[in-house]
């Protein structure tokens, strides 16, 4: 990915919305149903809105599970570097069980050290998502009112009863329904 490319990614996108769905597949199938009728998709987007970070809490964490952690991940290093060491030696697998074992008894210690650290501050493991409350394509204002007519004929997105009609083309500042920045 270039810098250009990546810099272009994280640009407020900028069109009128042409539809707003309740999943991500939902908003998804509205574009692949636009490009089923050779809309040129490439004036969309699928813009994520209300968003909201979601910790999901996945268990308790106890001394066993972080030392059984810490050497299940010690050994695979120690795998790792005794496979590496192997291809040198005609002792292979001398080499690779002693490693998986020096690599586990690491893993613990370390695992026991850095548990140890935290004073049971955060004894609990999670996993965290970021998700939107909703998600709505939208267009350029040239091929907007034309994108919302095929999206109104699926059938599945919510009204969007904001986005102005005939200005086909043209964008008008006082039509546009997005917040203005200019405070």
């Amino acid at each position: 990915m270039t810098p250009n490319s990546d810099r272009a990614q994280r640009i407020r996108p900028d069109g009128w919305p042409v539809g707003s769905f309740n999943t991500y597949l939902e908003a998804q199938n509205a574009v692949d149903a636009l490009s089923d009728r050779e809309f040129p998709v490439e004036e969309t987007a699928i813009v994520g809105v209300d968003l909201y970070q979601v910790e999901k809490v996945t268990g308790r964490l106890t001394w066993g599970r972080v030392l059984g952690g810490g050497a299940f991940a010690g050994a695979w290093w120690g795998l790792f570097i005794g496979l590496l060491f192997g291809l040198f030696t005609p002792a292979l697998w001398a080499v690779i069980l002693s490693s998986i074992v020096i690599g586990a008894i690491f893993g613990l210690i370390f695992a026991a050290i850095a548990y140890g650290a935290t004073g049971g501050a955060r004894d609990f493991t999670s996993t965290t998502n970021i998700v939107a409350g909703r998600y709505d394509v939208i267009c350029t204002p040239a091929r907007a009112e034309e994108a919302r007519d095929i999206i109104a004929s699926l059938g599945t997105a919510r009204p969007q009863d904001q986005m102005p009609r005939g200005n086909q083309g043209q964008s008008h500042p006082e039509n546009d329904p997005r917040p203005s920045n200019d405070a």
